[in-house]
């Protein structure tokens, strides 16, 4: 049985409209940083699993992903599995 660590990121969808991206986008011209722009505002998220395999936990994150980490209808999700 092995220790793993996800390192997941949640991020809305491209075709949907980002308004808190868009609120800080208009922001970064008020504090001298117009070149700034499309700020898109996700979440990361760092978990651990028990799994005997690698291949094990990647399912199981997977499976936590779609059912509670990601609102699939507006986010999109992408991890990464690290060994403990």
């Amino acid at each position: 049985m092995g220790k793993y660590r996800a390192e997941i990121d949640v991020m809305p969808l491209k075709a949907l409209l980002d308004p808190q991206g868009k609120a800080v986008t208009g922001s970064m011209k008020n504090i001298g940083l117009p070149e700034i722009q499309n700020v898109r505002i996700g979440k990361h998220i760092t978990l651990e699993v028990e799994a005997p395999s690698k291949e094990v936990a990647s399912v199981k994150v997977e499976e936590a992903c779609k059912k509670l980490l990601a609102n699939q209808i507006m986010e999109s999700y992408e991890f990464e599995l690290l060994s403990c």
